[in-house]
């Protein structure tokens, strides 16, 4: 560690430093070979921002402030020698590491024909990030040059004598999930900073051409450590150079309420766990409580489609949505329960049951790479495609309404599991649905890309959701292949029993009682028991 004055560094070898706001840093790095002719020094924090510069007293032009920053030293002839300064723009002491990346005549420069911020050449990776979705953004590459040349004009043509020759491979990695370590996304990002081990641990997500707008989007995923690099590369010399690595969790430190380590709402905790509890009875009961088994499906139907049309046409706050969301979700399940009680549609029912099921399994095969085609970034074939999806689900189990009632009920029963553990654990797995939120709520977020991480815990997640799905299928399948297929209809039975009972008069029900007289007698009897007793013996006075 360097805390104070001089930090003396070596060409490719990163050094943690302790920044603050009085003292600045001298970061010098001496003996520079002669065919180097660019550096790229950088500075990262995880949340507290740093302040990088060429000169003591830091002007716009030449300074750059952020979590993670660099600058691009073009070395002149017989330069052996680069300083830098750095210091922090808080109070207390802050965390960072640094390194410089040396590159030769013939890699491109990142950031060489920079026409949109301040910094003359700018290797920089400028990140914005809501919860749905982040936003990556660079400056164009250069051509690289020999020391002490003129650099090549950005805008002379496009030709393969140009920069427009030059290809960007877009990067990303994933941060061990559930975890916030200071110390972990320092010795992470070393893996993000030079060619060789961008290539090695990162997911290459796109290539873009010169002729592509240097910006990126992503899916948001908050409290989940992402860090995104940029290798750009000229083909013409097979040479390569990288970005300066961007990170971001897609959430606040600061924030004393939904901050990085306390995400979810309480609202949100108690919906899906009281989701997930009657979830996890119809996995293994729902086919045997079928009036339970709509209401749980009937819920989600119409939970999900009241939750998307209220935030659509209303600036209602989070807390007020889900409120009312549970309303219309019970609402919509004594209805399903009603319907069939009234007119005993299996058919009807076992549609929106295979609808439930369909949009889930939908939403898996999206969840996928397949997800990131390029050619569902357009919203009609991602629909038209996603719809016929998810009526497949329907369509095929048309003539055994029994098996797809326990196949859904075990699946989709089992996922609201699930759903209630992303409220406590973070898992790559509640993205499964919440995408198709987006994208339903969202109408730009067709362009993000959606990768996920797949760690340990996601492993270990999935295991718990396909032990509950198979348990419960095989547990009701098993209980219900001697049992006819659905109870009969309730509302036909009803009269059929009252119409027998009115005309059959060796049938012992057909003398019972009105119930208005049965009610009445009853509470007479009750009446009964309250009174005083009377004392026994004669009351009438003796006669003479």
């Amino acid at each position: 560690f360097c805390n104070a004055g001089l930090l003396e560094l070596s060409l490719g070898k990163f050094r943690n430093v302790l920044l603050n706001q009085t003292s600045p840093v001298e970061a010098v790095i001496r003996n520079i070979a002669s065919n180097v002719t660019v550096v790229i020094f950088q500075v990262h924090a995880q949340q507290s921002d740093v302040v990088i510069s060429f000169d003591k007293n830091p002007s716009v032009n030449s300074s750059g402030t952020g979590v993670d920053k660099g600058l691009v030293s073009i070395l002149q002839p017989q330069q052996s020698v680069c300083t830098w300064y750095l210091r922090s723009l808080d109070a207390s002491q802050v965390l960072s590491t640094a390194i410089s990346i040396p590159y030769m005549e013939k890699d491109p420069i990142p950031g060489g024909c920079n026409i949109e911020f301040d910094l003359e050449v700018d290797p920089n990776i400028y990140l914005d990030y809501t919860l749905v979705d982040i936003h990556i953004k660079f400056a164009p590459a250069n051509l690289g040059y020999t020391r002490g040349a003129n650099p090549p004009s950005c805008d002379s043509g496009t030709g393969q004598n140009s920069r427009w020759r030059l290809r960007y491979d877009v990067y990303q990695y994933f941060l061990p999930e559930n975890n916030l370590s200071e110390m972990v996304l320092m010795s992470h990002i070393r893996k993000m900073s030079e060619v060789q081990s961008i290539k090695a641990n990162g997911i290459k997500m796109l290539t873009l051409t010169t002729d592509d707008k240097t910006n990126v989007y992503f899916s948001s995923l908050p409290g989940q450590g992402v860090i995104y690099n940029v290798i750009v590369w000229d083909p013409l010399w097979n040479t390569s150079a990288a970005y300066v690595p961007v990170h971001t969790y897609a959430c606040s430190f600061a924030d004393l309420v939904d901050n990085c380590s306390s995400l979810s709402k309480l609202s949100t905790k108690v919906f899906f766990t009281a989701l997930a509890v009657l979830g996890l009875f119809t996995c293994f009961f729902g086919h045997r409580f079928w009036k339970t088994d709509l209401f749980f499906m009937g819920f989600i139907f119409a939970a999900a489609f009241f939750f998307v049309f209220i935030t659509r046409v209303t600036g209602l706050g989070y807390d007020v949505r889900l409120i009312l969301t549970a309303v219309a979700g019970i609402i919509g399940g004594l209805f399903l329960v009603a319907s069939w009680w009234r007119f005993g549609s299996v058919l009807l029912c076992m549609f929106i049951i295979g609808l439930v099921l369909g949009f889930l399994f939908s939403s898996m095969v999206f969840f996928t790479p397949l997800g990131d085609y390029r050619v569902f970034r357009d919203d009609v074939v991602f629909w038209v495609t996603f719809s016929s999806v998810a009526l497949m689900i329907p369509v095929l189990f048309v003539g055994c309404p029994r098996i797809l009632n326990i196949l859904a009920s075990g699946i989709v029963g089992s996922y609201t599991v699930i759903l209630a553990i992303a409220c406590y654990v973070y898992t790559s797995l509640a993205y499964i649905t919440l995408d198709l939120l987006r994208r339903i709520l969202n109408d730009y977020f067709s362009r993000a890309y959606t990768n996920v991480p797949f760690q340990t815990n996601d492993f270990i997640i999935l295991s718990v959701w396909a032990m509950l799905a198979l348990s419960g299928v095989t547990v009701q399948l098993r209980r219900e292949r001697s049992e006819v297929p659905f109870p009969p209809h309730p509302y036909l039975t009803w009269k059929r029993e009252r119409e027998r009972r009115s005309t059959n008069v060796l049938d012992p029900s057909h003398h019972i009682p009105p119930l208005r007289e049965r009610i009445h007698n009853k509470l007479l009897h009750i009446k009964e028991v309250f009174q005083k007793e009377q004392p026994a013996g004669e009351r009438t006075p003796l006669l003479l």
